[in-house]
């Protein structure tokens, strides 16, 4: 009959503290199964040096000298390490046992009798355990909703600066066309232009942090989005660092928009070029996984089932835990102010929590870093019939169109650009400015282009009581803020015509004329 095997010691951490008595522990210890690295100290100096390293357990004696288990613990809470404390005294008294418990020790033991050594420590191994999972779950708590409260100044900020944007992007491009410029204004009115464009950028970006971005989603296959973006990669992070491509996932189907998707890998890919400054390697490798109720799905704060995984892993630098902790915030950054704006690994977040997905990191200094992106697998979904464009050159029209929007410039605008196309604008500040203008051309409104949130009335409140006085009227909804737009006012599921802000004219002038087509499309053959 072959000897039985001998399960594996359970390597421990002890902190002794004390003069006498050691081997005695010791050797309850390894009789209970446990392989423990042993430390002794006497001194409150000593114990102080001892804490700057990491121990499992701590066993003191009651009294060494006039240093014991109440100053050792006193120490030890005053220096904030989470370290239990089993009190060993010899023939104790029930005062010095109660005040020994009373300053926080784990367990009191008599010398005489540790055979509830190892159960103690069992007991408070698995307490510390529990305690490092619940601030572990605390604090990735406090950081979710301090990016939360982030994503929401984010997305207030971009609001209004998208209506700067769309009165200076129009009225640069409504110049633009007169053909009458000299070269010296037409020059300057473009630099307007592409710095009001570059302002967008910016605001896309922190709109995709704070995932009120609108997102064009369809079916993408993972790894013949990876093989494609494969040449451009190699190019913009140049040749002393090799780019490996491994897309092993099967299948890979997930929905997202496949344009952000890319931004993401392209800047999870530049933060690891820079992070390898004398060249390296790269993997980019495609798998699925399967995340349970527990773990990881719990950690990464999405809900359990099969994803397509995306890992980005270069042999750089590699990053302290401190950066790690501020990876996601937005403009914060390690690389010079001339370098970056911060906004990168910020913006790869928003938009794969907007898809539904997560984004971990895993990184030692000196040891490279890891980046995996976790999107829903979507084998089963099916990709919406897209509809037809406007031909070029049909952006004009002669219909009745109601104007509700409380910014006075975004206002005047849309109503120039609008008229000027031959359509009859009515402008409106307020809803029940709007509903009064709706009752005196009751019947002649074909469209109605209103802003999402406004003071008094929203857009969607608005439209609902205008809809019973004009029952074939369209509607066009615009804003610079797609969370309220997109998610709490229901315009997505309601299947409504939407516009982000800003917006070239052509482009609203499209969207109008596209809008009322449809309109026309869908009324009943005589």
């Amino acid at each position: 009959m072959p000897p039985l095997k001998k399960s594996a010691a359970i390597p421990l951490r002890v902190l002794f503290i004390g003069s006498n008595g050691a081997d005695a522990i010791l050797a309850e210890l390894e009789r209970g199964g446990y392989e423990p690295a042993f430390e002794a100290v006497s001194s409150a100096a000593e114990l102080v040096e001892a804490l700057s390293s990491s121990w499992d357990l701590a066993i003191s004696d009651f009294a060494v000298g006039d240093f014991g288990a109440i100053a050792a613990l006193n120490l030890i809470q005053e220096k904030g390490v989470d370290l239990p404390l089993i009190a060993i005294t010899g023939k104790s008294k029930d005062r010095e046992v109660l005040s020994v418990l009373k300053a926080g020790a784990a367990d009191h033991l008599t010398r005489a009798n540790l055979m509830r050594l190892n159960a103690a420590v069992e007991r408070e191994l698995r307490a510390a355990r529990l305690r490092r999972e619940r601030n572990r779950l605390e604090e990735q708590f406090r950081q979710a909703q301090k990016m939360e409260a982030v994503g929401r100044l984010a997305g207030g900020v971009a609001h209004d600066f998208n209506n700067l944007l769309t009165v200076i992007t129009g009225y640069s491009d409504l110049l633009l066309a007169n053909r009458d410029l000299k070269e010296s204004q037409r020059t300057a009115l473009q630099e307007i232009r592409r710095s009001a464009e570059r302002g967008g950028a910016l605001t896309n970006q922190l709109l995709a942090f704070s995932r009120r971005q609108p997102m064009q989603t369809r079916v993408v296959r993972v790894n013949e989005l990876v093989v494609q973006i494969e040449e451009l990669l190699r190019r913009l992070i140049g040749e002393d660092i090799d780019v490996i491509t491994i897309p092993a996932a099967d299948p890979d189907v997930v929905v997202a928009d496949p344009g952000r998707l890319e931004q993401v890998i392209m800047n999870l890919a530049v933060n690891a070029r820079d992070a390898m400054p004398n060249g390296g390697k790269l993997h980019i490798e495609t798998g699925t996984a399967q995340l349970n109720q527990d773990f990881p799905s719990k950690q990464l704060g999405v809900k359990p089932g099969r994803y397509v995984t995306i890992a980005v892993t270069d042999t750089g630098t590699g990053m302290d835990a401190e950066t790690q902790s501020h990876l996601f915030e937005p403009f914060f950054t390690t690389k010079g102010t001339s370098r970056g704006t911060g906004l990168g690994l910020a913006t790869a977040y928003g938009i794969i929590r907007q898809s539904g997905g997560a984004i971990g990191f895993s990184s030692r200094l000196g040891s490279g870093t890891t980046a995996c992106i976790y999107l829903p697998l979507a084998a089963d979904y099916v990709e919406p019939a897209v509809g037809g464009s406007v031909p070029e050159g049909r952006l004009t029209g002669a219909e009745t169109i109601l104007l509700v929007e409380d910014e006075a410039r975004v206002r005047k605008l849309i109503a120039d650009v609008l008229a000027a196309r031959g359509y009859h604008v009515l402008e409106a500040t307020r809803g029940g400015e709007a509903l009064r203008l709706c009752r005196l051309n009751k019947g002649r409104i074909d469209l109605a282009v209103v802003d999402v949130v406004m003071p008094e009335m929203s857009g969607p409140d608005l439209v609902r009581e205008m809809s019973p006085l004009e029952p074939q009227m369209r509607v066009l909804y615009i804003s610079g803020y797609t969370e309220e737009a997109m998610v709490h006012h229901g315009i997505e599921q309601s299947g409504a015509a939407f516009l982000q802000k800003p917006f070239l004219p052509d482009v609203l002038a499209r969207k109008v004329r596209e809008v009322l087509d449809a309109r026309s499309k869908s009324a009943p053959k005589p």
